[in-house]
């Protein structure tokens, strides 16, 4: 898939209720949970946590990023109101 079909992809996730960036990059990319947590070595909780925007600890979206093959900082410097579900 070009990159910049993958960007609409992701940008029509990201607006989707209930998607965090994350969970939107995560399955953009074919990931489950458990596989996300098999190649950046992370808990499948601790990244459910995440997705929720219960946790933000940048070295974890570091792993996470990096995982999926995106810009380390892509979760990072990302405004919070896009890396959290929307109520």
């Amino acid at each position: 898939m070009p990159a910049t079909a993958r960007r609409e992809v992701l940008s029509d996730l990201i607006a989707a209720p209930g998607y965090s960036a994350l969970k939107a990059a995560r399955e953009t990319r074919g990931y489950s949970l458990e596989e996300l947590s098999l190649t950046c070595g992370l808990s499948t909780h601790e990244i459910a946590d995440i997705e929720s925007g219960r946790d933000a600890d940048p070295s974890k979206l570091r792993r996470i990023a990096v995982a999926l093959q995106m810009p380390e900082g892509a979760f990072i410097d990302m405004p919070a109101s896009e890396n959290r579900p929307m109520q």
